[in-house]
């Protein structure tokens, strides 16, 4: 208890920051409508690494501007403990960051039956995927942003940890891309498989028996590296699902790794609140504040 009142001193009333910049820019609101894509299929054929074929197929779908110049992106991951991808945490965010002047993408990723790895294949190949295809797409190819909810945020966490530099050999030339995400966004976000995680995402991840050592892995407050992209985190103090901690301990390491982030932690909200303003104005200024943010460093 006493570790968790210093945490929550130590995140949630200083509100620490350390963004990348100190002159933040505000988002300029872009009035052109946004036009919804087909979903595109991650892979020709079937997924990379299925063990379990229930007929699933992993998309990516543009929600993007018609811009003349490049645009940074943000690529939606929902939530759903590894079990399912909550419709509210795609299309009101795409439109969010539409309005924002910014291309979206939403990501519907393998869940279980499907286990480790699947998933971060899934959200490395959109990130390669947009790379691969961003002249086309007008993106900025420096400025593609994951943001995740819940298990999505886990998820997301987890391409932030886990990415590689892409295979100059690859005879798929998407593969020839890095995974790496220029900034990840984690909402509300599973963590930790300790004490304060949410098991049943780490069950339907990674399975019931899963070994300590594959737990180990997938609590991301210890995988963090200096390599860790910018991250923007932000909870309620008293989600009853994922408890707060999750945020505060990956923030912590963000912090030890001198990794640049900035996190907010509201007092009060339920779990999966999502992009929040309609329900809870103060919670929802998250969105505004991650925008700013993401101006800030060019996007």
């Amino acid at each position: 208890m006493k570790y968790r009142q210093l945490l929550i001193l130590l995140f949630a009333s200083l509100q620490l920051s350390f963004a990348q910049g100190s002159d933040q820019k505000e988002g300029n609101m872009d009035s052109t409508s946004p036009t919804k894509g087909h979903p595109i299929p991650l892979w020709e054929g079937m997924p990379r690494g299925i063990k379990v074929d229930d007929g699933f197929r992993p998309t990516l779908t543009p929600q993007v501007l018609d811009a003349e110049k490049p645009l940074g992106a943000v690529v939606v991951v929902p939530g759903g403990g590894y079990q399912g991808r909550a419709e509210h945490e795609k299309w009101p965010i795409a439109d969010h960051f539409n309005r924002a002047g910014l291309h979206a993408f939403v990501l519907d990723y393998r869940v279980s039956p499907h286990r480790d790895p699947e998933p971060l294949l899934d959200v490395s190949r959109a990130v390669r995927m947009i790379r691969a295809n961003a002249d086309a797409w007008k993106v900025k190819p420096d400025k593609i942003a994951v943001l995740g909810f819940s298990a999505g945020g886990h998820l997301t966490g987890s391409l932030g940890v886990f990415f590689d530099r892409g295979d100059a050999t690859a005879g798929d030339p998407i593969d020839h891309q890095s995974s790496r995400p220029d900034a990840i966004v984690l909402c509300y976000a599973v963590i930790s498989s300790k004490g304060h995680g949410h098991q049943g995402s780490f069950r339907h991840l990674l399975g019931e028996n899963a070994s300590e050592a594959d737990l180990q892995r997938m609590s991301l407050e210890d995988q963090v590296t200096q390599d860790t992209p910018p991250t923007f985190l932000w909870h309620t103090a008293d989600d009853p699902v994922v408890p707060v901690e999750n945020s505060l301990l990956f923030a912590s390491a963000l912090s030890a790794h001198k990794v640049p982030f900035e996190l907010h932690v509201y007092p009060s909200g339920h779990h999966g609140m999502g992009i929040a303003s309609g329900e809870d104005a103060h919670v929802g200024t998250w969105g505004a504040l991650c925008v700013e943010w993401l101006k800030g460093m060019g996007w």
